[in-house]
């Protein structure tokens, strides 16, 4: 019996401990991956960047890290990552590997260099963090024989597939806190508060925090919204009953929060004032709820390339990560929940 492993039976038993923890030892598969954040940034992307690459090294794959979204993937801006390239990331808002717009990319000239490009750098695996937009540009790449994996990245939370969303958390926290501050100003000031929230497209955002902020009114793009006039009446007939103050939570989508405050005042008497929270709902330090999903998407994504799949999405459904075909996915659709949209009117003074 050997009491010491040879260096080459101490190689053949790290080989099968990587394969019964990993799933996989390459031998002929994936090699070599790249990651890459596109779209609008969103807190936890960096947390998500960090578990693929960690996760890919430690089955034995070299990562190439891509800067600024389609636009650094079609124009070279790529370097290798080592563990040392994440360190102390996992905090940190914003994305580390950077965004930007790429219209080029979506031209079928541009996505082809996109592809050419992974050839010329050794890219066989992609994984890319962003939104539906990005999907779209990862599902043109599979086609030209990129193995792709998606992570849905986007404070909106407007990925069908998905009942989560890396960013949402955070975002929702952050306007929270700031409209907590707002409500304070205003009801030392008797004034009507008008907030509008980010989601072009997606009301998710707005509808959250007008139930976690005690919003009196929300007006959301998917619904059919009260009418200014009767917005109006009620606050009035909110001051009749005493109430002193009223916060109005506006969806991005919907806008014209300075138009309606100065409306307000002007019909009501009652000092009006609009705040458009914007951008800042993007940056922060990521929640642990973020950190938590985008750590096991990373990882659950480098496992799917691992596997050998490609135009696949990372999904959070009912307690579980799952994956959907990109074109699958995104021809999915979603709507806003109408219970708590019922909930919200149940809570709102009368």
């Amino acid at each position: 019996m050997e009491l010491f492993f040879s260096v080459e039976k101490e190689k053949e038993y790290h080989d099968y401990k990587c394969f019964e923890i990993g799933g996989s030892m390459m031998g002929n598969e994936i090699k070599t991956i790249g990651v890459l954040t596109s779209g609008g940034d969103a807190p936890g992307m960096n947390a998500a960047t960090r578990a693929v690459v960690r996760t890919a090294l430690a089955r034995g794959m070299r990562v190439m890290g891509i800067r600024k979204g389609y636009n650094g993937l079609i124009n070279g801006d790529i370097f290798e990552m080592d563990a040392r390239s994440v360190s102390d990331t996992i905090q940190r808002g914003g994305t580390i590997l950077y965004t930007a717009r790429c219209l080029e990319f979506l031209e079928p000239e541009g996505q082809q260099r996109g592809a050419d490009m992974c050839n010329v750098f050794g890219i066989e695996g992609l994984v890319v963090i962003g939104g539906d937009g990005s999907f779209r540009g990862a599902e043109k790449l599979a086609g030209l024989g990129i193995n792709t994996i998606c992570i849905p990245g986007t404070i909106d939370l407007d990925i069908a597939c998905t009942e989560y969303t890396i960013g949402f958390d955070t975002a929702v926290n952050t306007a929270m806190e700031a409209i907590d501050k707002i409500r304070d100003t205003s009801t030392s000031h008797e004034r009507c508060s008008i907030v509008e929230v980010m989601g072009r497209n997606a009301g998710y955002i707005a509808l959250w925090c007008g139930i976690v902020n005690g919003a009196e009114d929300i007006l959301l793009p998917e619904k059919e919204n009260i009418s200014e006039d009767d917005l109006i009446v009620r606050i009035l007939q909110n001051r009749k009953k005493g109430k002193k103050h009223n916060l109005i939570i506006v969806a991005e989508g919907i806008g014209g929060s300075a138009a309606l405050a100065e409306r307000i005042e002007k019909v009501t008497g009652i000092a009006a004032r609009a705040t458009i929270l914007g951008h800042l709902q993007r940056g922060g330090s990521p929640s642990a709820v973020d950190r938590m999903h985008a750590s096991m998407m990373g990882a659950y994504a480098v496992d799917l390339l691992s596997e050998g799949k490609t135009n696949r999405v990372v999904a959070f459904q009912k307690g579980r990560y799952v994956d959907y075909d990109i074109s699958e996915a995104l021809a999915m659709t979603k709507d806003i929940d109408d219970f708590k949209i019922g909930v919200s009117r149940l809570l709102e003074t009368r």
